[in-house]
């Protein structure tokens, strides 16, 4: 188990992603809006929209402006590896 404490927006990065991996949210499925997904995981805005720039990272999801954040990712790169590539 890794000494670095687990951040809320990676948590739910890693949530999401997992999502992905099953199905749940399948390839061309929006992501609900962020005020919705503040209420559904009970984090902060901020939390939020600081997980969907990591699941872009990951290059799971893609934002269209004034559209909204959709899946782009295949559920095999869902696989978190965001506590290895971690080094602070």
């Amino acid at each position: 188990m890794s000494d670095f404490p687990r951040y809320e927006y990676v948590k739910l990065a890693d949530a999401i992603a997992a999502d992905i991996a099953s199905g749940k949210l399948p390839k061309g499925a929006a992501l609900p809006g962020e005020r919705a997904m503040t209420d559904l995981h009970g984090v902060s805005i901020g939390t939020v929209r600081r997980a969907i720039v990591e699941l872009r990272r990951r290059e799971l999801v893609a934002t269209l402006p004034a559209k909204g954040t959709y899946v782009i990712g295949t559920p095999e790169a869902a696989i978190s590896t965001s506590d290895e590539d971690r080094t602070t």
